[in-house]
C-alpha cells in the first residue's frame, strides 16, 4: 500500500472540543486497543513518528533504519477523559523501564515515548513520569522519553484496529 498521503491531520482539523495525544509503547496493536476501550476516546490511529524517513512503510520501520517509533495517535474529548487519565492507560499498557523493547519485540521502533502537543501535556507527562518513577513500582528507572510531537505517518490500513478486525481479544491495558 502506498501511504504517501497518510500524514495525520493537524490539530486544526480536529473535531470541535477534541484534543490529540500521541504515545509510543511497543507494538502499536496492543496500545491502540488499550486506548480504544476508554470512554471519551473519539478515535485511535496507529502509525510511525519521531524518525528521519518521510512516509515510512511498516517494512522500513521494522528494518530499524528509519528511527521511527510505532505509535498511537489518540483523539479524545477532554470533557469525558483527561490527559492524565490517558497517561495512566499509557503507563499501564507497557513496561516503561525497557529500553527499545517490549516483551519479545526488540528495536528502537518499540521504544517508550510520550509525544506532547502542547506545554500542558508536557508538564502533565513529566509530573506523571516523576510520580511513577518515585513510587517504587519498578526496580529499574523509567526510560520513557518525553518529546515534542512531530509528523505522524499513518500506518498501512491492515494495521488499523488490528485486534478488532482479526477477532483477537486483548486483556492488556
Amino acid at each position: 500500500m502506498d501511504n504517501s498521503q497518510n500524514q495525520s491531520p493537524s490539530t486544526e482539523n480536529l473535531p470541535e472540543n477534541a484534543a490529540k495525544a500521541t504515545f509510543a509503547a511497543g507494538c502499536f496493536w496492543h496500545v491502540e486497543y488499550a486506548f480504544s476501550q476508554i470512554p471519551g476516546v473519539i478515535s485511535t490511529t496507529v502509525g510511525y513518528t519521531d524518525g528521519k524517513t518521510k512516509r515510512p512503510t511498516y517494512k522500513q520501520v521494522c528494518s530499524n533504519t528509519t528511527g521511527h517509533a510505532e505509535a498511537v495517535e489518540v483523539i479524545y474529548d477532554p470533557e469525558k477523559v483527561t490527559y492524565e487519565q490517558l497517561l495512566d492507560v499509557f503507563w499501564g499498557c507497557h513496561d516503561p523501564t525497557q529500553l527499545n523493547r517490549q516483551g519479545p519485540d526488540v528495536g528502537e521502533q518499540y521504544r517508550s515515548s510520550i509525544l506532547y502537543h502542547n506545554e500542558a501535556q508536557k508538564i502533565a507527562a513529566e509530573q506523571s513520569k516523576q510520580k511513577l518513577d518515585t513510587s517504587g513500582k519498578y526496580d529499574k528507572p523509567i526510560v520513557t522519553s518525553i518529546t515534542p510531537a512531530v509528523t505522524f505517518y499513518e500506518a498501512e490500513e491492515y494495521h488499523q484496529d488490528y485486534f478488532k478486525k482479526n477477532g483477537i481479544k486483548c486483556s492488556g491495558g
